[in-house]
């Protein structure tokens, strides 16, 4: 599972939006990389509610760093390259 902060409503392993002050509960996962800082195998995630998926892969996708858009249910990490940011 992806770790990331809760609050005292939520349970301890609900993960909740990368969305700057959004504290809904993420369905999305947004796997991304920056081709000038990692190599093409490397995945970042950010979490998304619904509200915010859009706006997050657009900010991802116009600097070409979305790679995959993948509902939280579905989500499988691929290893240890994967880094999570809240």
């Amino acid at each position: 599972m992806i770790p990331s902060p809760t609050s005292p409503s939520e349970g301890p392993e609900t993960p909740i939006c990368s969305a700057k002050g959004c504290r809904a509960a993420a369905v999305w996962v947004l796997a991304w990389n920056n081709p000038k800082l990692h190599t093409p195998d490397r995945r970042k995630t950010w979490l998304a509610c619904e509200e915010h998926r859009e706006h997050l892969a657009t900010f991802l996708g116009v600097r070409g760093f979305l790679k995959d858009t993948v509902p939280l249910a579905e989500w499988e990490p691929a290893g240890t390259g994967e880094e999570h940011r809240r």
